[in-house]
């Protein structure tokens, strides 16, 4: 025997904003980070993975253009998304960020999308940056391509530093106090530098940044920390942290 009951609809889960990310399957640290910046109230936040090469390269960056629609579009098809997330920055610089919008709002119901060297210029632009020392995790290959592609968008690279790692397994291990250290390294070089830019989204950065801006009196930016900030921000959220740099004061 088997009873039929009624029931009502309501609203979402993220009944203040449906926000989207695809993050590269190689990636282990982006998702938990944006869940650290995101508000916990009526904020959704929906993942899909894409596939990607666990050593990084401008062509193993490039293999994931192909595989983009249909990773954007396991997003939950029935679910309005304010604003989408596309995890990888040196992977955008090699894809193209107008590229990567147009796949994305082509394979997903969306209103905007980002990505972090958008999210990299929004950022510097609110907190009016024009000059930036560069801390990379990458070979010289994939690091070089981003510094063009960020210096095109009118950002000054005046210093540059990396950890020349090609694995992103490794990548996604460098402890803090590396990061820390490399950062101040960095920052005493380039005494012109507005703000230390970690770029990748799989490097540890989250807990190291307002550490950094204590110990260069510089702005501090990661890839993570912008693209969550960006993310939030095309979808009209303010959320403001106190450990996570100065970006999420203001």
């Amino acid at each position: 025997m088997s009873t039929h009951f009624e029931y009502s609809l309501g609203s979402s889960v993220g009944h203040r904003a449906n926000l989207g990310l695809v993050v590269l399957q190689s990636d282990e640290t982006l998702e938990y980070d944006l869940r650290r910046m995101l508000p916990t109230d009526g904020v959704a936040l929906y993942t899909s993975r894409v596939p990607s090469a666990q050593d990084v390269s401008n062509e193993t960056l490039a293999q994931m253009e192909a595989e983009l629609p249909q990773a954007a579009s396991l997003l939950p098809p029935e679910t309005k998304l304010a604003s989408v997330a596309y995890g990888c920055t040196s992977g955008t610089a090699v894809i193209g960020a107008k590229t990567i919008h147009s796949l994305i709002k082509g394979a997903c119901d969306c209103r905007d999308v980002t990505e972090p060297v958008s999210a990299l210029c929004a950022a510097a632009d609110h907190l009016g940056v024009q000059k930036i020392a560069f801390l990379s995790p990458y070979v010289e290959e994939v690091s070089a391509k981003l510094r063009t592609v960020i210096n095109s968008n009118g950002l000054k690279i005046v210093g540059f530093g990396s950890f020349n790692e090609g694995s992103e397994a490794a990548v996604a291990r460098i402890d803090g106090p590396s990061i820390i250290a490399a950062a101040v390294k960095l920052a005493q070089t380039c005494p012109d530098a507005d703000a230390v830019f970690l770029s990748c989204t799989n490097l540890q950065t989250l807990d190291v940044i307002s550490k950094i801006e204590d110990l260069t009196g510089k702005i501090c930016f990661s890839s993570n920390q912008v693209l969550g900030w960006h993310l939030m921000r095309l979808a009209n959220i303010t959320m403001r942290h106190n450990s996570f740099g100065l970006l999420f004061k203001e």
